[in-house]
């Protein structure tokens, strides 16, 4: 499995936020209250946490660079939650204005990192700068089909998918070990359990899944001891702000 490296990732950001720029410029007014593919949750919703979360890791970046930490959403999850519900109704122009311009400062912020800033500390997840860049490419990628706008996981790249199945095996269950066996390329194990469950399917299938999302390309067929099983249960999203909502 390719590791996507601090060199690498500024392109992927980059490719991220211009999805989303494509994206905006398909809605129309109306759409901003449709359903999203998230319980609950309209495109406007996705649009305004889109925003949120860009906004909060650049903060994440600024403090980082004065050698300082601070909590990634102003009140907790209660000041992010209210701030999506406050935001999800703005008009459509409103949205685009403040997912450009979010994004636009966050992944320049990005842009701008030297070499050794990488592994400054931050406070998301207790981690580094890497660690939210890698974040803000897993949201801004899955968001962006959360939007239901034609770019579903199956459009989700290769080194995409190969680092957030590996982000995600903190979702296999203790007792289990996932062999999984995507079509056309190498197998992978995630998870380091006593019993062995083969997970065959599209690359992208298999990361849409563990991501809690619908699989786009096909049906997925897990096995054990070869015989068919039913897709087991996963453990919730990684201790941390989700990008499941």
């Amino acid at each position: 499995m390719t590791e996507i490296t601090p060199e690498a990732l500024p392109a992927e950001l980059h490719k991220a936020a211009d999805t989303l720029t494509r994206l905006l410029s398909k809605m129309d007014e109306s759409s901003v209250a449709e359903a999203s593919e998230l319980p609950g949750w309209t495109r406007g919703h996705v649009l305004a946490h889109l925003a949120g979360i860009s906004n909060a890791m650049a903060r994440q970046l600024e403090y980082a660079r004065r050698g300082e930490t601070v909590v990634l959403y102003d009140g907790g999850m209660d000041g992010r939650n209210k701030a999506i519900e406050l935001a999800a109704g703005h008009s459509l122009a409103r949205h685009t204005e403040s997912v450009t311009t979010s994004v636009g400062d966050a992944v320049a912020a990005f842009d701008a990192l030297a070499s050794d800033d990488w592994q400054a500390r931050i406070a998301y997840r207790d981690g580094t700068v890497f660690d939210g860049g890698l974040a803000l490419w897993r949201e801004l990628t899955i968001h962006a089909s959360d939007l239901r706008l034609g770019f579903g996981p199956e459009t989700w790249s290769r080194p995409f998918c190969e680092h957030l199945i590996g982000f995600l095996a903190a979702r296999v269950p203790d007792s289990y070990k996932f062999v999984l066996q995507p079509t056309g390329l190498p197998q992978l194990s995630i998870g380091a359990g006593g019993t062995s469950i083969a997970i065959t399917g599209m690359l992208t299938d298999i990361a849409a899944w563990l991501a809690g999302r619908e699989p786009s390309l096909g049906s997925l067929r897990a096995t054990a001891a070869a015989d068919g099983v039913d897709l087991p249960e996963l453990l919730p999203w990684p201790a941390g702000q989700s990008a499941t909502r």
